[in-house]
């Protein structure tokens, strides 16, 4: 017997309310946190790092922000790649007009700027929802792409029109810039991640959290509970694009090293939707499911393809994970809307009833 809650008694409401109430999740956690910090940095490769590990964890607290609105707020978005966006233009101004100010500060603060904007795109959300509410959003993301290729003040008039990355270090050690290595670019955005996504689940947890999930199971009977729908959709957005804001700021300071305004079109809005529909509406773990599924299928296909013999190109990889991602949104649409997230739990399920050997 491996998992089971039978017999891990609450004596308080402190221990009922905690994130982790199961032994066996907390046991888990530590682990992964200890494997996260203690052996991938020591013993991955800088490819390994650099090109799954680090945007693997960017794009989960991406997805994190966009399930915020989408699955615990019910409130559809097409425009999380153009939030991504305020914040990594928002970081390069603040980086570039207040050099004396490290960066990572700048990282965290852009999401603010993100969130502001949120909120302004979120205000149509209290008289429409659904589709409407959606094209709302996808007119968000058609006119911040505008805004991120016509003022060039953005990127302080570069010939470019691009953001380049500054060097910067901490405690001696570059963090920003060519001469950053990966390790310590991973182990800056795991931290940062670890932190957010802690916010995230005492958020959702809480009564934040149950004021979502109230307006999104029926905004009628919310507001009559006394909810005001106004704020708790506002508050949605702005938590919401903070998270991509600050998802955005670290994809081109930590990861890219430079950006056009094409690193956050309206393909990224979609890939990011993906991840929170295959992972699972409602679900911090499913969060980072569908961000792995989706970001690391088209790197490792063709090596477990050319492992059973079968080499493919790389073309024929992406067609192969274009195709793998439709019928996974389709099928969890249909079948389980709940995504990996479920079906994860429905494991630990079966691990809860499986009879002592007594």
């Amino acid at each position: 017997m491996f998992y089971r809650e039978a017999g891990q008694f609450k004596t308080n409401y402190r221990a009922d309310m905690a994130v982790f109430p199961i032994s066996q999740d907390r046991i888990g956690i530590a682990i992964i946190l200890i494997v996260a910090f203690g052996v991938i940095p020591f013993t991955a490769s800088d490819f390994m790092l650099h090109a799954i590990m680090i945007p693997f964890l960017i794009f989960s607290l991406a997805t994190i922000g966009l399930n915020i609105l989408t699955g615990y707020t019910g409130l559809l978005s097409l425009g999380t790649g153009a939030f991504m966006g305020v914040g990594a233009y928002s970081c390069y101004k603040l980086a570039t007009v207040f050099p004396g100010v490290h960066i990572l500060v700048w990282v965290v603060v852009s999401g603010f700027f993100s969130a502001a904007i949120g909120m302004v795109f979120g205000l149509p959300s209290l008289r429409i929802k659904g589709f409407y509410l959606a094209v709302a959003t996808l007119a968000a993301q058609f006119f911040l792409s505008w805004c991120f290729i016509r003022i060039p003040w953005l990127v302080n008039y570069n010939v470019s029109n691009a953001i380049e990355v500054p060097r910067r270090s901490l405690f001696g050690v570059p963090v920003t810039g060519p001469e950053a290595q990966p390790v310590t670019r991973y182990l800056v955005v795991l931290t940062i991640v670890v932190v957010l996504t802690w916010i995230a689940s005492n958020l959702v947890r809480g009564r934040i959290g149950r004021m979502w999930m109230a307006v999104r199971d029926m905004d009628i009977a919310a507001e009559l509970m006394g909810i005001r729908l106004l704020n708790t959709k506002l508050l949605a957005f702005a938590v919401s694009s903070f998270y991509c804001g600050v998802a955005g700021a670290m994809l081109v300071f930590l990861y890219y090293g430079s950006a056009e305004a094409t690193a956050f079109s309206i393909n990224q809005s979609f890939a990011i939707l993906s991840m929170v529909i295959i992972g699972g509406l409602g679900s911090l773990v499913g969060s980072f499911m569908g961000a792995a599924l989706i970001f690391t299928l088209p790197i490792l296909l063709p090596q477990l393809m050319g492992s059973l013999g079968l080499p493919i190109q790389s073309a024929t990889a992406e067609h192969i994970t274009f195709m793998v991602v439709g019928a996974l949104i389709v099928f969890f649409l249909i079948v389980e809307p709940h995504g990996l997230a479920r079906l994860w739990q429905i494991a630990k399920q079966k691990l809860r009833v499986w009879p002592y050997p007594y």
